[in-house]
């Protein structure tokens, strides 16, 4: 092994070793965090939905909006992943592993936010027993559930070769339970061609059920708003309107973790500024093409300027909700599609704060879809309003530092970078170097 490789192995498991202050004070802050929402949560229990500010009106608030924005997210490993898996892109390789986990943990997440929003957490296994399978309802459970078990199948595939480092280079290092752990999850990795083969094998047939799952999910999220007869969600564009923007926030997710691990486990040599231009390219296409459906969302229902259409895009444009329909407009999309796609922008904290604007201004936009709609009057009345609040608020807060705890935990038991993958990396420019060039047959005289 040459030291270009134990400096990649030196790094990837410096993280689970050796544990700062500064770790301990996060975990610290976070942990309360979490905790504040699950007292908000068993208050809410304990006196019912009329603790939030969701009403008979408004049933659908920042819970939604967040299951639709952390669905939203999770497209950034499981499909982004697959997808230049299936490219052979090379440049992926270091990036791989914290794609996949924002699948996985986004899911989680996201997947409790309709229990939460539910005034009776009980009857969920009614949902099971007696759910229509007519309800786009059964359909996103299925989709979730199918594509939860798929993604934690494809985070675990590709952790196996750098789970079995850990167990052979960490040994009296960590606490034998641990080590155990590590024993018993890397199955008996050694490294040996048919391990290689099948484990190859496995990754390839599962990134190919992942791609149409991962489309399907986002599809049939919106579905949950499609189907319904209501100004705003009655849209036949919102299938791939919400998947485009699934893909568009998941790569801000990505970029803008990517940067964090980047500064924080001195990652620099690995994650480099190729890794952001790259996925800032990925942003500014599909930030393009959403910004294409957005405006082709809004001037189809403002050129016909139906009843209900027309209340609500006055509300959008000018009214109650203007504030945060524009800060998606302009901060979420024109912003960082203008940052990636100039030349002189393209630097790595630039592509970070259009990351971040990109993951600001989607979570503003899934709750100018849920929102408006549903505070819209459906007879001569006024507007509902609806004030999110603190039960709401401390939930909502909840569910980001859960996402960022269970990051966190990951970082120290397992590689953030996949070590085998960037190692073969290494081997294929190495054999593509050594193969001679093949020159033109040289011309034949003629007779």
């Amino acid at each position: 092994m040459d030291n270009r490789e134990k400096q990649l192995e030196a790094t990837a498991l410096a993280p689970m070793t050796r544990t700062s202050l500064g770790w301990y004070v996060w975990m610290a802050f976070l942990a309360v965090m979490v905790a504040v929402g699950v007292v908000a949560y068993v208050y809410q229990i304990q006196n019912g939905l009329a603790v939030t500010a969701l009403r008979d009106q408004v049933i659908w608030g920042l819970y939604i909006t967040n299951f639709v924005f952390f669905i939203g997210i999770s497209h950034a490993g499981t499909l982004i992943s697959a997808i230049l898996r299936v490219t052979h892109a090379e440049w992926r390789r270091p990036v791989t592993r914290l794609a996949e986990f924002i699948t996985v943990v986004a899911l989680m997440i996201g997947g409790l936010m309709p229990i939460i929003d539910l005034g009776r957490p009980d009857r969920i296994p009614h949902l099971l027993l007696y759910g229509q399978i007519g309800s786009p309802i059964i359909w996103d459970f299925v989709a979730i559930t199918t594509y939860l078990t798929g993604s934690m199948i494809y985070l675990y595939l590709p952790l196996i070769p750098d789970i079995a480092l850990a167990r052979d280079r960490l040994k009296g290092q960590i606490h034998p339970l641990r080590w155990r752990l590590y024993s018993l999850l890397s199955m008996g990795w050694r490294n040996l061609p048919e391990q290689r083969a099948k484990l190859e094998r496995a990754i390839s047939i599962m990134m190919l059920l992942i791609i149409p799952i991962a489309i399907s999910v986002h599809t049939v999220v919106s579905w949950l708003f499609a189907m319904t007869l209501r100004a705003g969600w009655d849209s036949t564009i919102f299938g791939p309107y919400f998947v485009i923007g699934a893909i568009y926030s998941g790569i801000g997710g990505i970029i803008t973790v990517m940067y964090i691990f980047r500064r924080i486990y001195k990652l620099d040599a690995y994650l480099t500024e190729k890794h952001f231009r790259y996925l800032g390219y990925l942003m500014l296409v599909f930030g393009a093409i959403y910004l294409y459906f957005t405006f082709a969302e809004y001037l189809t229902t403002g050129y016909k300027m139906i009843e209900g259409e027309k209340s609500l895009l006055q509300e959008l444009m000018v009214g109650t909700y203007a504030l945060p329909f524009w800060f998606f407009v302009i901060g979420g999309l024109l912003v960082p599609v203008l940052i990636t796609a100039l030349p002189w922008t393209q630097t790595i904290p630039l592509i970070t704060f259009a990351s971040i604007l990109v993951n600001i201004g989607m979570w503003l936009k899934r709750f100018v879809i849920v929102v408006p709609s549903l505070a819209l009057p459906l007879s001569p009345t006024a507007w509902a309003v609806y004030t999110p609040t603190l039960v709401e608020i401390a939930i909502t807060l909840a569910a980001f530092a859960g996402f960022a705890l269970i990051f966190t935990v990951f970082s120290k038991l397992f590689p953030i970078i996949s070590v085998w993958e960037v190692q073969e990396g290494w081997e294929h420019a190495q054999s593509v170097a050594a193969k001679p060039e093949v020159s033109a047959p040289a011309a034949q005289p003629a007779e």
